[in-house]
């Protein structure tokens, strides 16, 4: 069960990724419309590439991920707005940071990333929460703040086990 999700199951689909599914939708007689189809994302996930379902993940919906990501960019000193396929001419070559792997990943369907990839990012997230940590009255940052602290522990886990970071 994913715990970051209350009201929807998480099983493995036959790729070993996760995916998740609205309780009524693992209902086999369920009500038709509160059933979901398998092709239905509400969100993505970032999670060890191994087969253990009780291992550390986290979890956006899209809106969710782009609002983490572009506070994230804005701690790094750009703007991800201003950045080549997100809606820019800035060329991701023109930024110095180690959490580009991040930053500039595909939503759905990127590559895995590397156990000394996410040992790359380790540091510098949590320097920006050393940073942030004064700003932690206001919710939406409080937010970022446990999102970030979230991804510490599974880049972590992928860095502690020498395996990849998946996007789901």
């Amino acid at each position: 069960m994913n715990r970051g999700h209350p009201g929807r199951l998480q099983r493995r689909d036959h790729t070993g990724h996760p995916e998740i599914i609205s309780v009524a939708g693992a209902l086999p007689h369920g009500d038709p419309e509160l059933r979901t189809t398998k092709g239905d994302k509400v969100g993505l996930m970032l999670f060890p590439g191994n087969d253990d379902v009780a291992s550390p993940d986290v979890s956006w919906s899209h809106t969710g991920f782009s609002m983490f990501r572009k506070w994230l960019a804005q701690a790094e000193g750009f703007t991800l707005t201003e950045m080549n396929g997100f809606g820019g001419e800035r060329q991701w070559r023109s930024v110095s940071t180690t959490l580009a792997p991040l930053l500039h990943h595909p939503d759905n369907d990127g590559p895995d990333l590397t156990p000394a990839q996410c040992a790359a990012m380790l540091p510098r997230l949590k320097a920006i929460l050393d940073q942030q940590q004064s700003h932690d009255s206001d919710p939406v940052i409080r937010r970022r703040i446990e999102d970030a602290r979230q991804l510490i522990t599974v880049l972590r886990y992928c860095v502690d086990k020498d395996i990849k970071l998946n996007f789901a």
